[in-house]
């Protein structure tokens, strides 16, 4: 079992910062790759960052327009996702995502067998 642990949640102002952390603990970490999701009022969840455990590299979702930043230690036992110029549709829980199989792409929920409990952003005046 793995456990999937984030902060750094809360209330900011739109065009404001934060840094998102996931701490993960539980069995070895030898897996394919982390991430990030989201889900929004009345919304999807819907994939926000990935990075590769092998090589650190990382891919996000077009939306962003280069706003989020994913980064990780070496071993990705912790995971962060800076969040920059925040705009109220932002906001949602995120969740953090651990994953062992390489058969689905990195965007897709299937590809993450863990899922943290997720924590709050709201972006707001």
């Amino acid at each position: 079992q793995v456990q999937l642990e984030e902060s750094g949640g809360g209330l900011v102002q739109p065009g404001g910062s934060l840094r998102l952390t996931c701490q993960a603990s539980g069995r070895p970490f030898d897996r394919y790759r982390m991430g990030w999701f989201r889900q929004g009022p009345g919304k999807e969840r819907e994939f926000v960052a990935g990075i590769f455990a092998s090589d650190k590299r990382t891919t996000y979702a077009d939306s962003l327009e280069g706003r989020f930043t994913i980064s990780g230690d070496d071993t990705l036992k912790t995971v962060y996702l800076q969040m920059t110029s925040l705009r109220p549709e932002d906001t949602a829980v995120y969740f953090c995502v651990a994953g062992w199989t390489s058969l689905y792409p990195t965007w897709t929920t299937a590809a993450y067998e863990y899922w943290g409990q997720g924590t709050q952003v709201t972006v707001s005046s």
